[in-house]
């Protein structure tokens, strides 16, 4: 029998799936999800993935029925898998998108690829996302770009129209997450996963939610209705960026002649949506262009900057949620119960623990991609890098936390709601409560130090200190003369708003607000 294997990665979906597409105009298909236990015991995974990827992989069973094939799911690393398949019934293709991953997967690929040559099997990979595979140069990266984004978006197959193949393959147990040594961490509100999900999420920020995406997406009280959510699915393929982009660009021309009062505002929060998805995959491809970004400085020349100065005392506490400023501990506490928060929040935990706390940025990111559900590796080190300035090209980025309250959460709604001792604390004492006399703790039933922490140094004097010591080693000149190297690779070529970009991998020259919303969805 002559066949095709599809295996899937992060895109779980039937709609808009090249690989799929073309295995069906060959003839049977077989299609396979392989849970790969290395993979998984990466320290950038928690439970709470791998109970969504469940979700997503159900739903797509189910969607594959409906086309006619069944999704088949084994357990064990790629090679040693695809051996097992090609050894029960050999097949002449193994199809997939790209994928710009961990540096695990990046490795995996690299051990499929040589299994494939060794076996005769034809591997060809599609591109998703927009992101370009070995591209020469960041000049001609947005073009590309338009040019996959504006391609047709495929249809789903037809009901019944694939022809599926099934295998007498043994049924191997699902490992848990305990047996896989996940991270335990399991928010119990976060989103749940599965294209349908999705595309419910999708439809009522497209419809709604939308209208109020520019004026929101920044506070934290607002910013889980007005952000679309839809980064979890974007993250694990059960949306196309494509057809999510072609939908928000569909919609923008319908309200365009719509006089329904909330139109106008609909289509300006689409169009700022737009925006933010063409600057995911310019993020994603700063990865896919130098993986090692995920492991070191991007600008070499900040080597020991903070590597050497490891406070574990200082990086529990911000684990806790105990660092004693309570913008930062409630978006920690939001974080434990779902798996979220905004990007402008994202930030400003980046940017404490990176500069008054002095923590380096690689321990910090891997407690943070086991946090957020929405893990994606391109958007996320990149976006480490840029808020602890070791990208070498971006203006330093520094969040006071006590003004990021008074901006967003000025009457404590957050505060209060997320750490539910603040609420005894007075008004006047909300943004710093460990200026509260001892007499008023003693009267409000709020020690500082117990009952919430005390700040574990001094705001101002610590932040002004790690910024003299950053600011003098982007002075020297061997840094200095290093970075244009960096804005030529990696340096975005988006210039007053309009199209125009190029380099490799991340941004150096892109309008700051626009870096510091590329992953608000």
């Amino acid at each position: 029998m002559t066949y095709s294997v599809v295996w899937f990665k992060r895109d779980l979906r039937v709609h808009d799936h090249a690989p799929l597409r073309y295995a069906a105009s060959r003839g049977p298909v077989l299609c396979l999800y392989v849970l790969e236990p290395s993979l998984w015991a990466q320290a950038d995974y928690a439970t709470q993935h791998l109970l969504f990827l469940q979700e997503s992989l159900r739903d797509l069973a189910q969607q594959l029925r409906q086309c006619g094939a069944r999704l088949q799911l084994a357990v064990g690393e790629l090679p040693e898998v695809l051996a097992r398949l090609h050894a029960l019934a050999p097949f002449q293709r193994l199809l997939a998108h790209e994928e710009t991953g961990n540096g695990h997967s990046y490795t995996r690929d690299q051990a499929v690829a040589r299994w494939c040559l060794e076996h005769g099997v034809q591997w060809q990979e599609w591109a998703q996302h927009g992101v370009t595979r070995r591209l020469p140069s960041r000049d001609i990266w947005h073009a590309l770009w338009e040019t996959h984004m504006q391609a047709p978006v495929l249809p789903a197959p037809r009901p019944g129209s694939l022809q599926g193949v099934t295998l007498p393959w043994p049924l191997m147990p699902w490992p848990s997450a305990t047996e896989l040594g996940l991270d335990p961490h399991h928010p119990p509100h976060r989103q749940h996963g599965g294209r349908t999900a999705g595309m419910q999420v999708y439809d009522e920020f497209l419809l709604e939610r939308c209208q109020n995406y520019r004026s929101g997406l920044s506070s934290p009280l607002s910013a889980p209705g007005a952000c679309s959510r839809l980064s979890p699915y974007l993250a694990l393929g059960c949306l196309s960026m494509r057809e999510v982009l072609q939908a928000s660009m569909a919609r923008i021309e319908a309200l365009e002649h719509d006089p329904a009062p909330q139109a106008a505002w609909q289509r300006k929060g689409l169009i700022a949506f737009v925006s933010r998805l063409h600057w995911h995959c310019h993020f994603i491809q700063k990865l896919e262009s130098e993986p090692a970004l995920e492991f070191h400085n991007l600008h070499r020349g900040y080597d020991g900057l903070r590597e050497n100065d490891w406070n574990p005392a200082h990086f529990a506490a911000l684990m806790a949620g105990r660092t004693g400023w309570p913008m930062v501990d409630a978006c920690v506490a939001m974080l434990r119960e779902t798996g979220w928060i905004n990007f402008r929040m994202r930030a400003m935990l980046v940017s404490v623990a990176s500069y008054p706390l002095w923590l380096h940025w690689r321990p910090v990111g891997l407690w943070l991609a086991r946090q957020f559900l929405d893990y994606e590796p391109g958007i996320h080190w990149s976006q480490m890098q840029m808020q602890a300035g070791t990208t070498g090209v971006n203006t330093t980025r520094v969040y006071n936390p006590v003004k990021q309250a008074m901006d967003h959460d000025p009457q404590g709604l957050f505060v209060r709601r997320w750490l539910p001792a603040m609420r005894r604390v007075p008004d006047a004492y909300l943004l710093q409560p460990w200026l509260m006399p001892l007499a008023l703790q003693q009267r409000c039933g709020v020690m500082v130090g117990q009952e919430i922490a005390a700040p574990l140094v001094d705001l101002e004097q610590a932040t002004r200190s790690a910024k003299q010591r950053l600011h003098a080693l982007r002075a020297e000149p061997a840094v200095r003369a290093a970075k244009a190297a960096i804005v030529e690779q990696h340096g975005s070529r988006l210039q007053h708003g309009t199209a125009q970009r190029s380099s490799k991998t991340r941004s150096s020259q892109t309008p700051a607000p626009m870096q510091q919303q590329a992953l608000d969805f």
